[in-house]
């Protein structure tokens, strides 16, 4: 059995990390999927709206595996959720979603999956998320 903390960041994130664990996760798995948002003012109503979205499609997806799921809204960065999460579930591994970036795009926006491979005290499954 293995504990899985899966991040996500919106809906098309949500299916194709979806395509990945439905063939990936065992009978005997658990799931918790988080999301986190900017928190206080800076978050709108339709961030949130797509945040829950992007937790309902795995929810519904992986059925009986999620054990619990959290929006977070703290204005913390979301490495910092996710690696608070994945202790807090006592997570064996994480699985995310990786783009390809610029070097620029990089340093300017950050790269939460990059800084999570640094980071991670555990192992990391990244899925592709382009084809």
């Amino acid at each position: 059995m293995s504990r899985l903390l899966v991040g996500t960041d919106g809906p098309e994130t949500s299916e194709r990390l979806l395509g990945y664990l439905s063939d990936a996760l065992g009978a005997d798995d658990e799931v918790c999927i988080v999301t986190s948002e900017p928190g206080g003012d800076e978050t709108t109503s339709d961030e949130m709206a797509t945040g829950e979205e992007a937790l309902d499609i795995l929810q519904e997806g992986l059925g009986e595996a999620v054990v619990e799921r959290h929006q977070f809204v703290r204005g913390n960065e979301p490495i910092e959720d996710l690696l608070a999460a994945a202790d807090d579930f006592d997570a064996d591994e994480y699985v995310i979603g990786i783009r390809k970036r610029t070097p620029v795009g990089k340093m300017v926006f950050g790269s939460t999956a990059q800084n999570l491979l640094l980071e991670a005290d555990r192992a990391v499954r990244c899925v592709p998320l382009i084809e």
